[in-house]
């Protein structure tokens, strides 16, 4: 590979490193927690409010305004997580999710079909394009994820506790739903952002493969947070390689690297 071409991939390698980091921790908890797809749920969620703002006369090229729209309908979903546990109630959580996830895909179908005029940009705006990345998004990309991390950081514990045992930390006094909304809240601000950048196959599959590959090798928290960011690393340099090198489409690549 010469180096012309790696100056091309650059922005992307950082980009796919950067969301790698934060998405292999969020994936721990979202494994811990058995809601696998919550991710794509909250990707689709966040899908529906950036067509409804294109719809509504938003401006598809402006980001920001239709970032915004994204945003509030992830806090919207993130709370409706927040409030169906399912050591609480008769309806498995993950049931909540899968219906969350068909009724917003549905719903994405119904608005872009209201918004001709910009479907095509649109559709391309929800599935991602990592090879079209600038460095500015970059940049901006990882200040909110150091942002997010910092807050992680700091009340790891109540986040650990509730994931691995919701009902304990309950039984604690803990305030269960107040501590899922913020972690909801904030791993939907990850999801909105990633998935504008890498498309919801390839968020899906840095949140969860990771996560996975460290729980086959290590039981402890630690040992599978450094795996993961390994793999997550090396998955997505090599991915991006064979992308190039075979001239494939790179999210599609990257995904099925990740499987292998």
């Amino acid at each position: 590979m010469d180096w012309s071409i790696l100056q091309f991939l650059a922005p992307a390698i950082v980009a796919s490193l950067i969301i790698a980091g934060i998405h292999a921790y969020l994936g721990l908890h979202v494994v811990e927690r058995g809601v696998i797809f919550v991710d794509l749920s909250l990707a689709q969620i966040a899908s529906l409010g950036a067509a409804i703002a294109v719809w509504q006369g938003y401006d598809p090229h402006n980001a920001h305004e239709v970032y915004w729209m994204s945003f509030g309908f992830t806090m919207i979903g993130a709370l409706i997580f927040a409030m169906v546990k399912g050591h609480e109630a008769r309806i498995p959580q993950e049931a909540i999710i899968g219906i969350s996830y068909a009724v917003a895909s549905a719903a994405v179908i119904l608005a872009m079909s209201k918004a001709t005029g910009e479907a095509e940009h649109l559709k391309d705006m929800l599935v991602g394009n990592i090879l079209s990345v600038q460095w500015p998004e970059v940049w901006a990309t990882a200040a909110i994820y150091v942002a997010i991390g910092i807050f992680h950081f700091i009340f790891r514990k109540r986040f650990l506790e509730i994931s691995i045992d919701a009902a304990g930390a309950a039984g604690r006094g803990m305030a269960v739903r107040f501590w899922d909304f913020l972690f909801y809240a904030s791993f939907g601000i990850v999801v909105t952002r990633s998935v504008a950048i890498a498309g919801v196959l390839l968020v899906f599959c840095y949140l969860i493969v990771p996560s996975v590959g460290g729980m086959l090798f290590s039981s402890r928290i630690g040992p599978r947070l450094a795996i993961g960011w390994v793999m997550g690393v090396v998955v997505s340099m090599l991915g991006m390689y064979v992308s190039v090198l075979l001239d494939l489409p790179t999210g599609a690549a990257m995904v099925c690297t990740f499987g292998a």
